[in-house]
């Protein structure tokens, strides 16, 4: 009985304890007015459908050289100015103007047929009535040889470039419905078909980026491919290596269906009707905001995220999610901190996909600004919750991102995990063009939703997609670490570690600055 009592005090006093702790852990998450401020404009007034509506359905994607590309600089640039930052549309180099058209592509023989595809960016058109041809798939030559005396052959064809999987179902569903046995099995036939196509492309003498280049030399009528990603209905649409014939991109189930039958003899013809432009040549951009500093407005913490994107889908996740939590960051801290102590850019960057050069440019055209960046906050992947911040290599970052991220409620940071000091990306992201001038830049890694096969550069990049709950969380983590990297006392380290040896014994080498490729010629 004495016992019993004695632990009944000692878990009361426990439990009082736990509570004081928590109450403590409670007040001190929210005792700053600004943060309070910061989450209740974030949670009430949110603006994200609203930039999502008029971003992704409004202007839709975003390739560079295209005019909703600049239709995008436009908007961003105006919605920022009606914020009340200061905006504007920095030029950095020239890209090839194109827009995309409708694309009809039909099989006429052996029976008629819709079929699901598109065109790749900066295909060429076809005429009017688009162009009536056999497909064929690419000839199973032994040697360069044989592939050169089969390629006249091509003239007025179509001609299929890519691999047949075995099964257009994802892998998910084998591992759940199917045997060990048939798993394993298919799992081979796969591994089967892909060296052997390997050895195919090989055969030709030519690399994938060349071939098409060849079959329109040859007079091919054009070049059909399927990029699937193993997901069903999700195919990657990137650009066109061919200039006078189209490149169409058709979905796994229809380009399978031409395949089987063009190699079981039917000779399945289609007609594609693309209708693109070509608009020569135009201007390409990099959108600035500035929300002003008061004391060091000469320093500045930068928001980054890419504005374009490719366009067989609408840039949903890749990258109009950063675009948007970026834009909602800076409307709350103008809304509550119209006066911060260093001056915050949200660098809106232009051709990302193509070699993050509108980043790289502004790095390179802005050289009085490297001595003077605190830190970058880099969005770039996807639509979850922030779920993984690296060091980057700088040796001190547990101090200060560790510091700010302590003022962010638990609410907003449960997924976060860090990892310090942590190895400087080579590649990537637009953080990159930062990180490689030793400037403190960090990609803000989210929790994925299935993006690297779902939605990363495919036609099912949608606004549909977004998941608002966790991007509203994004925006309000993101203006609280801003608002503390703006007030912080003094710039913070750039102290970097040694890097390790790689597997060869070589020393690793901070990744080295690259110049921007400013015109579609470099590409």
């Amino acid at each position: 009985m004495k016992f019993t009592t004695s632990l009944n005090q000692a878990l009361k006093h426990s439990f009082i304890g736990i509570a004081l702790i928590s109450s403590s852990l409670t007040m001190g998450q929210s005792q700053d007015p600004i943060v309070d401020a910061i989450i209740k404009e974030g949670t009430s007034n949110s603006q994200l459908k609203a930039y999502a509506f008029e971003l992704l359905d409004g202007i839709g994607p975003r390739l560079v050289g295209t005019p909703q590309m600049m239709q995008a600089h436009n908007w961003v640039k105006d919605t920022y100015q009606k914020m009340g930052l200061e905006a504007r549309n920095e030029a950095y180099g020239t890209w090839k103007a194109w827009e995309r058209g409708t694309s009809q592509i039909t099989m006429t023989a052996p029976r008629l047929k819709s079929l699901e595809g598109t065109q790749l960016a900066w295909s060429p058109a076809t005429k009017k009535n688009g162009v009536e041809g056999e497909v064929v798939v690419l000839v199973d030559a032994q040697s360069k040889a044989d592939f050169e005396a089969w390629l006249p052959t091509v003239k007025g064809k179509y001609v299929m470039i890519s691999q047949l999987p075995p099964s257009g179902r994802p892998d998910y569903q084998w591992k759940e419905y199917a045997t060990p046995e048939s798993y394993e099995k298919m799992k081979k036939e796969r591994e089967a078909i892909e060296q052997a196509w390997n050895q195919r492309m090989a055969n030709t003498g030519y690399t994938a980026k060349e071939l098409p280049k060849v079959l329109e030399k040859a007079g091919a009528a054009g070049v059909v491919m399927s990029f699937w990603t193993g997901i069903m209905g999700a195919n990657r649409i990137f650009g066109a290596q061919t200039r006078q014939v189209p490149t169409i991109d058709i979905a796994l189930e229809d380009y399978g269906l031409l395949y089987r039958l063009a190699e079981g003899g039917k000779a399945p013809r289609i007609n594609v009707n693309v209708q693109s432009k070509n608009l020569g040549t135009t201007q390409t951009y990099n959108t600035i905001a500035e929300l002003k500093g008061t004391e060091k407005a000469d320093e500045y913490v930068i928001l980054s995220a890419h504005l374009d994107s490719w366009d067989g889908g609408t840039g949903a996740t890749d990258n109009g999610t950063g675009i948007i939590t970026m834009m909602e960051a800076a409307r709350i801290l103008k809304q509550v901190l119209p006066n911060p102590k260093r001056t915050i850019l949200i660098g809106n960057w232009g051709s990302e996909e193509q070699g993050l050069n509108g980043s790289r440019a502004f790095v390179a055209d802005h050289p009085e600004l490297l001595e003077k960046i605190q830190v970058v906050f880099n969005q770039d992947n996807g639509t979850g919750r922030i779920a993984n911040i690296t060091g980057q290599g700088f040796l001190h970052a547990y101090d200060f991102l560790g510091r700010w991220l302590s003022a962010v409620p638990d609410a907003y940071k449960k997924d976060l995990k860090t990892h310090y000091p942590g190895s400087p990306s080579g590649g990537g992201s637009d953080h990159v063009s930062f990180v490689s001038h030793d400037i403190p830049g960090f990609m803000m890694s989210s929790l994925s939703w299935g993006y690297g096969n779902y939605t990363w550069h495919t036609n099912r990049d949608t606004a549909d997609k977004i998941v608002f709950d966790d991007v509203q969380s994004n925006a309000i983590l993101l203006a609280i670490m801003v608002y503390k990297a703006s007030e912080e006392p003094e710039l913070v380290s750039r102290e970097k570690i040694v890097l390790p040896t790689n597997d060869k014994g070589e020393q690793q080498q901070w990744p080295v600055s690259k110049e921007p490729q400013r015109n579609s010629d470099q590409y």
